[in-house]
This record gives structure tokens, C-alpha cells and sequence, in this order.
């Protein structure tokens, strides 16, 4: 199993690797930039919330901040189009991050509801102060970024290669984190946190460095997209609707997966860009959305990934013989000697 999974992956990478030389359609590769974003995004977020069972419906604020910190960059160093923005991408994740650390330290000292109503809360206040700091982030009117100089069908290949890199990274990163002593930590704080606590785990360091390292990710990718669409907006950059796309993707993939959150982003982003399509003048692929999202949590409450695993492990154990002392109809069980018995015994010994 492990050679033929490892033999999928290296199979998936190299069709994503040659996906621009048979897709030259630039609608198609758009889908597939903003595909691989939110891959990456539903991933970093994962690596918090499905690690450590805080639902985290906020993180559309850090996805913000990379954005504005790479207008804000670009700006100040008078950077120009072309690949020299890509190199600031770190650097918009490290901004992201430093905001994330007071935050972070405020929001994790509530748990369940009330973490989920602060991370909603911080994500507002972001969002108002986007729209009054004009001085900094020019208020409604928005601010621009380098144009590429890229054109043609060539304009989204700088793009997807950057997005599946950054994706690769991020999801190293999960799987390091997951297979790690540290992981160990964030799977038991998400099962019993208290008793996490109390056979020696730092849960709250732990939980600020998840959510540090989360949101270091999504500002990366807040930063990628706004170079690429070349403008950004508050009420564009912070959208609540990330934040219901990342916990959407994630539960429909499998929460606490390391291939849950990529396979919710491949399957719900291009469904996503065909209802905005086809009923954005309306508004009905916002009613769509929110119905698709109870279906799921209804019907697929752990996710694609976990119950295919249940049904393959079913399957798997079902094919196996079973043990020759089950399997033989005439095989009984030996009764226990009885008290005389045993105290027969004894006196035999003695």
C-alpha cells in the first residue's frame, strides 16, 4: 500500500507539473490558480483547526493582511511587475504571522463558542480598519499592484507554478507536523485538552505556534492573490465567504486529513466558479453554497477521506481468513476446573 500510494502521489505531481502544456485554455488555468489557492489555504488552515479541534472562522483576516502587505511592499520598494514580487511572498506570510501571534494569544484563551465568536470578531475589526486607515490601505478606493508584464496564455503559467509550489510546501509542512511529537500534542489537545494538559503537553504554546504557523501560510496566499488579480479592495481582501470556503473545503475532504483539504478544494472551487458564473447576478450561488455546506455536515460529517478509509479498512478486514480456532465449527471452549477440581489438585500436588 505504501508503494502504490507513494506511486499516485509522484503520478499527481507530474500531471499537475504538465498540466499547462494540455490545458492552453486560459479560462481553465485560472481555475486551476485559484484552485491550487485555496488548496493551499484550506491546508494551512487545516493544520490548526483540524489539528487541534478549534473551529476557526477568521482566518479570511490573515488571508487580508498578506494581501495589503504585498500592495504595501510593492509600493514602498517600488517594486516592479514580473517575477520580483513572487520573492516577497514570505515576507507578506512573516506580516500575516507577527498579527497572528497577539491575536492568536487573545482568541485561544476562550475555547468552543467563544473562540469561534472572537476569531469572527477579530476578523470584523480588521476588516473596519482596512476601510478607515486611508492613509495606509486608501480606504474603499482600494489599492494596486504591479501589472505582470506576462501576456496570452503565458500569464497564468507564472502563477500555477508558484501556487503548486507554495501548496507542496504547505502540505510538507502538514505532514511533518502531523507525524511529529508536536502533532501528537495538537491530536491530543483536539481528543481531551485537559488531559493533554495534564500528562505534560503545553497546550497553549502548542496552539499559538498552530495558529501562528497557519496563518503564515494563508498570508502567503492572501499575498499570491492579490498580485495576481493586480488590485485589492477591503471588502475583497477581507471576504467572509474564505472563511466558509476553507471549513466547507476542509469537512468535505476530511477535517484532520493531510489529503482531506486538497481534495475538498479540488472538488468545491470549480463548482464555486461555475455557480458564480452562472448566478452571480442574483445572488442564488450564495443560497447554493450555504445549502451544499449543511448537505455536507449532515451527510459526510467526517469527511470523503476518512470514509473511504473506514470502508476500504471494512472491506480489507472482511477479505481476511479468519483464524483457524474461529473457523472450525467443532472447536469449544475448555471449561474452567471447578473448585473441587482444583482443590483436587492441590492435594494431588501435596
Amino acid at each position: 500500500m505504501k508503494v502504490a500510494r507513494l506511486i499516485l502521489l509522484l503520478a499527481l505531481l507530474a500531471a499537475c507539473l504538465a498540466a499547462p502544456r494540455f490545458f492552453a485554455d486560459s479560462a481553465v488555468l485560472t481555475v486551476a490558480v485559484f484552485t491550487l489557492l485555496y488548496a493551499t489555504a484550506t491546508s494551512a488552515w487545516n493544520i490548526f483547526s483540524g489539528y487541534t479541534g478549534y473551529i476557526a472562522l477568521g482566518h479570511a483576516a490573515y488571508f487580508g493582511l498578506g494581501s495589503y502587505a504585498m500592495a504595501l511592499l510593492c509600493k514602498a520598494w517600488h517594486v516592479p511587475g514580473g517575477y520580483q514580487p513572487l520573492l516577497l511572498l514570505p515576507l507578506a506570510g512573516l506580516a500575516a504571522a507577527a498579527f497572528a501571534v497577539p491575536l492568536g494569544w487573545i482568541s485561544l484563551r476562550t475555547r468552543k463558542h467563544a473562540f469561534v465568536v472572537i476569531t469572527i470578531a477579530v476578523f470584523f475589526i480588521l476588516q473596519l480598519l482596512a476601510f478607515n486607515l486611508r492613509a495606509i490601505t486608501n480606504g474603499s478606493a482600494g489599492m494596486g499592484l504591479p501589472i505582470p508584464p506576462w501576456s496570452g496564455n503565458f500569464y497564468n503559467v507564472p502563477f500555477y507554478y508558484t501556487a503548486l509550489a507554495l501548496l507542496l510546501v504547505t502540505l510538507a509542512a502538514s505532514w511533518w507536523i502531523r507525524n511529529s511529537k508536536y502533532g501528537l500534542g495538537l491530536l491530543a489537545i483536539r481528543d481531551d485538552e485537559d488531559r493533554a494538559l495534564g500528562l505534560g503537553v503545553q497546550t497553549g504554546a502548542s496552539k499559538l505556534l498552530a495558529f501562528v504557523i497557519s496563518a503564515f501560510f494563508v498570508g502567503m496566499v492572501g499575498a499570491l492573490h492579490a498580485y495576481y488579480v493586480e488590485s485589492i479592495f477591503p471588502a475583497f481582501a477581507f471576504n467572509a465567504l474564505f472563511d466558509i470556503a476553507f471549513a466547507l473545503m476542509a469537512f468535505l475532504g476530511g477535517l484532520g486529513t493531510l489529503a482531506g483539504p486538497v481534495l475538498g478544494a479540488l472538488i468545491l472551487e470549480p463548482a464555486q466558479q461555475f455557480f458564480t458564473i452562472q448566478f452571480s447576478q442574483n445572488g442564488y450561488y450564495l443560497v447554493i453554497y450555504g445549502v451544499l455546506f449543511l448537505v455536507i455536515i449532515l451527510l459526510l460529517p467526517d469527511g470523503i477521506v476518512p470514509t473511504l478509509e473506514r470502508a476500504w479498512a471494512r472491506r480489507r478486514d472482511a477479505g481476511r481468513p479468519a483464524s483457524p480456532a474461529a473457523a472450525s465449527p467443532t472447536a469449544l471452549p475448555v471449561p474452567a476446573p471447578g473448585p473441587n477440581e482444583a482443590a483436587g489438585g492441590q492435594r494431588a500436588q501435596t
